[in-house]
């Protein structure tokens, strides 16, 4: 039951970016397609999932034993960007078309507080490692819901006629509220 409690929270509860506003940047610069936003979802997944099972062990076994966690923040980075660098040279050789798709952003996921986020977030509500695995993974699930649905609306926003002031950003951000607005709903579903 407590799996199910992280997979819920995690997704709708509280989303990584419509109700702790992470990974905002990727959200509003990698949301135009669909398919964009499928391919960084999958992106932050692996690297959030590795990262979190990385940083958990990394904490436990060197942090915490000698009392460096003040080292944390520090430690924790250093593991992501490596991931993302092994990331974005897989991208490169397996998927070209995905890897030009997602430009400047894939190597932006090194900076993406979501990841960051979440392997804090790991550590500071005492999961263990399976926990924390299964957390990360409904967190990185939560991040791309909210992303294919944001890059859905905007690819339909794109067949109506908006207002000339309203176009581009303007527009995205007052969806991005509503999406926030929506999944603020979920408050209560799980303690």
């Amino acid at each position: 039951m407590t799996y199910f409690i992280i997979i819920i929270s995690a997704i709708f509860v509280n989303n990584i970016v419509l109700t702790q506003f992470l990974g905002i940047c990727p959200f509003l610069g990698v949301s135009k397609r669909i398919s964009t936003a499928m391919g960084m979802s999958g992106a932050v997944t692996f690297v959030m999932v590795i990262a979190t099972i990385f940083t958990y062990l990394i904490y436990t076994y060197a942090l915490a034993p000698f009392e460096v966690t003040y080292l944390q923040t520090i430690s924790f980075i250093l593991v992501i960007a490596a991931l993302v660098q092994l990331v974005e040279i897989v991208l490169k050789k397996v998927s070209p078309p995905l890897y030009q798709a997602l430009g400047v952003f894939l190597p932006l996921i090194t900076t993406n507080c979501t990841i960051l986020g979440v392997a804090i977030m790991t550590v500071s509500k005492n999961y263990n490692l399976l926990e924390g695995v299964v957390f990360s993974a409904a967190t990185a699930v939560g991040f791309g819901l909210a992303l294919v649905i944001f890059a859905g609306i905007r690819e339909q926003l794109e067949l109506v006629d908006i207002p000339k002031g309203m176009r581009g950003a303007p527009v995205a951000l007052v969806i991005a509220g509503i999406l926030a607005m929506a999944f603020m709903g979920f408050a209560g579903l799980v303690k």
